[in-house]
């Protein structure tokens, strides 16, 4: 699988948001599925991959929760500051691994997507070693796609052919994800994901299908959702 071997992979986690949209008293990544917060699961699964030696975890200085949380014991487990954006807490991990030279390859994964599939890891890593930039699993769009105007009445419906959904992990060699991310921040370039960044560089990374149960916990319903599908593949 080209020069990757075990425990050659550095996982970066994001996770200094505070997740408003779940009408909850703490951060979504904080909110518990059978006695682990979110955030505990998806850095276990993550763990649980051959290839990634250890999770870069990025989050706010004032946060009050992550040291209570037993991941934060683990020497696996790296802390990091996060910041104000996505790109930032990303930024600040990936200059981590550049600093203490650990690791040729990154995959940044959101800390609200527990529900990743260690099979789809997998298809990740195999297409991404073996591609000039990178790779990243989305879900193609299913859904007939409608484009609204500014009173939120439909304007046109949207070609849904060769559209996907964007999930994580994203995979990517870690000098040229830190430089993209880096210059985009400095010219005020909006980053919506780390593909965003290698794109506006002119890059064009891979796409590979992964399963739609990798859902992102985003709505208060979307909570219950996700611990269907893990207990279920507990099963």
């Amino acid at each position: 699988m080209s020069e990757l071997v075990m425990g050659s992979v550095i996982a970066i986690v994001p996770a200094a948001g505070v997740g408003s949209r779940m009408q909850a008293d703490r951060p979504k990544q904080y909110l518990t599925i059978e006695d682990k917060t979110v955030l505990e699961h998806t850095v276990e699964k993550l763990l649980a991959h051959p290839l990634i030696k250890s999770v870069i975890v990025a989050v706010s200085e004032q946060d009050p929760y992550y040291s209570t949380l037993s991941i934060s014991q683990r020497q696996d487990v790296i802390r990091v500051s996060g910041g104000k954006e996505r790109a930032d807490s990303v930024l600040s991990g990936l200059d981590y691994v550049v600093k203490n030279q650990l690791a040729g390859w990154v995959m940044v994964h959101d800390a609200a997507r527990p529900c990743v599939s260690l099979q789809d890891i997998d298809s990740l890593v195999a297409t991404a070693s073996q591609h000039s930039c990178g790779a990243i699993l989305a879900s193609p769009v299913r859904d007939t796609m409608k484009r609204a105007n500014a009173l939120q009445d439909i304007e046109h419906t949207v070609e849904r052919e060769a559209l996907w959904h964007a999930l994580t992990p994203q995979m990517f060699k870690t000098e040229p994800l830190s430089q993209a991310l880096s210059r985009a921040l400095e010219q005020g370039v909006a980053i919506t994901d780390e593909a965003s960044a290698l794109e506006w560089m002119g890059e064009s990374p891979a796409l590979v299908q992964g399963s739609a149960t990798n859902i992102k916990i985003t709505q208060p319903e979307d909570l219950a959702l996700a611990e269907f599908y893990l207990t279920r593949n507990e099963g």
